[in-house]
């Protein structure tokens, strides 16, 4: 490898100037999270306008929640005194704000972070698909990408289902929640399915199966199979299997919630063409008892204690 006269290789002296553009492009990301939040529109993300409302944009309790991070955590970002956030919690706020690709990636630089790489699952969702999805706040929604990783969700859903933001990010993945022996499976609510579970668990191994053949150079998705393989015999079993399991798609399930009881509800998985993620409702028939109770639900905003006293699955 050349050398300069310094003694440092040219790789080196890269290294350097990159970092140098690196720390300088860090101070920006207070700035480009400030700006962005006061240009999202609370209607866009979900909340109510009031006609009492001063801020412009988002308030910071409001992306705090949405992304699932501390306000005190925002603050520090805002005002540049914590300067170097993960990419799960850069991800996080991207979303959250429901910025474009483009606009992903400058705030992966900001943080001194290289965005996400193309040929590996994606965590992005555009940014019609959160304001649809906002729109229908009367129904339990969740977004969940290719390796079966749950992105985004609205108030229902974490009233029907437990509030994912107790969880660490990466635990928030139906696949550890199903096979895992974790936070994930200690954190999901007992859901019985109408086709069965065994039959559940082997359309999201196939699922799986066909993010790996889609995605052979995800290395987060390689650690998730290869984990899940080597700890459960079912994931195994299932993964094993020469017959093409049937991909999750449509389903019945019965969710047993410990305030309002057994609530039968159709599940749809939702394909979003374009940006590989599956969008998952739950709703009732209007008048029936079910649906009562989600509409309870909606109303109390019940939440469940602390993950690690959520019933498990059966």
């Amino acid at each position: 490898m050349p050398v300069t006269r310094t003694g440092s290789t040219h790789a080196d002296v890269a290294r350097g100037s990159e970092n140098a553009s690196m720390g300088s492009s860090r101070s920006g990301f207070a700035t480009l999270l400030r700006a962005w939040r006061d240009r999202l529109s609370p209607a866009d993300a979900g909340f109510a306008v009031t006609p009492d409302r001063r801020a412009p944009g988002l308030r910071r309790e409001e992306l705090a929640q949405l992304a699932g991070l501390s306000v005190d955590y925002v603050l520090r970002l805002e005002q540049g005194r914590a300067t170097n956030p993960s990419a799960q919690v850069v991800g996080a706020l991207a979303r959250s704000l429901q910025l474009s690709r483009a606009e992903r990636d400058q705030l992966y630089r900001s943080a001194g972070l290289l965005p996400p790489r193309d040929g590996t699952v994606s965590t992005h969702v555009p940014a019609g698909i959160q304001r649809l999805a906002g729109r229908l706040g009367d129904v339990p929604i969740g977004v969940f990408t290719a390796d079966w990783t749950l992105v985004w969700w609205n108030a229902a859903w974490a009233a029907l289902l437990g509030d994912p933001a107790v969880l660490p990010p990466s635990e928030r993945n139906l696949a550890r929640a199903l096979f895992g022996s974790g936070v994930a499976h200690a954190a999901m609510t007992t859901v019985r399915s109408e086709r069965g579970q065994d039959a559940f668990k082997a359309s999201i191994v196939a699922d799986l199966k066909d993010a790996v053949s889609r995605y052979p150079r995800d290395v987060q998705l390689d650690r998730l199979v290869g984990e899940l393989r080597g700890a459960s015999d079912a994931f195994a079993h299932h993964w094993a299997a020469r017959t093409a399991a049937v991909q999750h798609t449509t389903d019945r399930k019965t969710i047993r919630h410990p305030e309002v009881g057994d609530i039968l509800l159709d599940c749809d998985v939702l394909i979003v063409p374009g940006a590989d993620l599956r969008m998952v409702t739950y709703t009732a028939a209007t008048g029936s008892s079910d649906a009562a109770k989600l509409d309870l639900l909606r109303v109390t905003g019940v939440r469940r204690p602390v993950a690690a006293n959520w019933p498990t699955t059966p």
